[in-house]
């Protein structure tokens, strides 16, 4: 027997995904040995048309098992933490700073108040907020002394 006819053995439907998610992809007739090839009942047999829809050799789409079927694969969203986006939008802030600084102009009330709330966020203090204020609408006004 030869190696292609030990691997169709061992692997009669040739394509297959793992379970990982995304799932990754053997063509397992390429291989020279089965030597560290998970085994075939770990795997999801795939047609040759899965093959092809998921992009044949040259092609990975991001693709998962589930249910005992194979579909589109959507990574979850990542969480960015509610400091991290605090501290985000001190850059904004500091932007907003700038620009009334260079135009003799000053924060609104509202802008205040949002620069102590994000820097209560990104500082620590506020530990009970789950999401950031909305930015102000109105950001500068004229200053008083000019």
């Amino acid at each position: 027997m030869s190696v292609l006819d030990d691997l169709k053995a061992a692997y009669p439907a040739r394509y297959y995904a793992d379970m990982n998610k995304p799932c990754g992809w053997y063509d397992m007739w390429v291989f020279s040995s089965a030597d560290g090839l998970p085994a075939a009942s770990t795997l999801y047999a795939m047609t040759a048309e899965q093959w092809a829809a998921k992009g044949g050799n040259s092609g990975t789409k991001s693709m998962a098992v589930e249910n005992g079927a194979l579909v589109d694969y959507t990574a979850p969203a990542v969480a960015i933490p509610l400091k991290t986006q605090a501290a985000s939008a001190q850059v904004w802030i500091q932007q907003q700073a700038n620009l009334a600084a260079a135009m003799g102009e000053v924060f609104t009330t509202d802008m205040r108040a949002y620069v102590k709330a994000i820097a209560a966020i990104a500082g620590g203090t506020d530990a009970t907020s789950t999401a950031l204020p909305d930015q102000p609408a109105d950001v500068m006004t004229a200053s008083s002394t000019t």
